[in-house]
């Protein structure tokens, strides 16, 4: 990548709302030609009209192994091909450990941890060919563990260690690896908890402060994705001014 989008090819992933829609807007306003993946394609189509250039709307779930390589070669046959992935689809299922919804765990694991491996699994041929980046979108919890979040925040420790491997493999080779950890965001990803204790915390909390929105976050991947080739800017951990942890 070099610091201008114009032309180059994004393959944003969990591209129907929150900080995915953010970014493949922000994008597509810097120039990119992006793809936008998600479960949700008819949002996604709504997204498509939204937006200032063409958007390649991709049915994309990211648990689902051939569904991540499907979209990632028709990213290639429409737009020849890749130059930066935005590894954003996640769900947080927050919950205590005692008496859990053992299901919840799995599909944080594989939606979170195993999907955007299997994206990058699948997109790396094509990074290395254009020197391209990496954008993992993880979480303060990649850094912090708490009380009632301990899977999602092993899906996003995950998600470092994940990274860094990957970045010690491919960094010589010209491929940037960023990692954005993100705190608390106006998304609408603490509404899919079913814990309604957990639920009635997470938003107690978001209400107490001056919660990030999802273009703030798109606009610290705009800034690491246009750095000149030379610089790697590996992580940016945002938080709302307000949050203390």
């Amino acid at each position: 990548m070099s610091n201008t989008l114009e032309g180059k090819v994004v393959l944003v992933t969990g591209a129907s709302s929150g900080i995915g829609q953010a970014t493949a807007l922000a994008l597509s306003e810097a120039g990119a030609r992006v793809a936008v993946g998600a479960r949700r394609a008819d949002r996604l189509k709504t997204l498509a009209e939204d937006a200032p250039s063409e958007l390649l709307v991709l049915e994309l779930d990211v648990t689902d192994q051939q569904s991540v390589q499907d979209a990632v070669a028709a990213t290639i046959e429409r737009f020849g091909a890749l130059d930066a992935l935005v590894n954003n689809a996640g769900v947080m299922l927050s919950g205590m450990i005692l008496d859990a919804d053992t299901t919840e765990w799995t599909r944080m694991v594989e939606t979170n941890l195993l999907g955007s491996m299997y994206a990058v699994h699948a997109a790396l041929p094509h990074l290395l060919e254009s020197k391209g980046a990496v954008v993992q979108i993880s979480s303060t919890s990649g850094r912090a563990s708490s009380a009632a979040s301990g899977v999602y925040a092993a899906t996003k420790f995950g998600i470092t260690a994940f990274s860094e491997a990957l970045r010690q493999e491919v960094t010589t080779q010209g491929v940037r690896v960023i990692v954005v950890e993100p705190g608390f965001v106006s998304t609408e990803l603490a509404s899919h908890i079913t814990d309604p204790a957990i639920q009635a915390m997470a938003k107690t909390m978001a209400e107490s402060m001056r919660t990030l929105q999802p273009e703030d976050i798109a606009g610290a991947v705009l800034y690491a994705l246009t750095q000149p080739d030379h610089v790697a800017v590996n992580e940016i951990l945002i938080r709302p001014t307000d949050q203390t942890r």
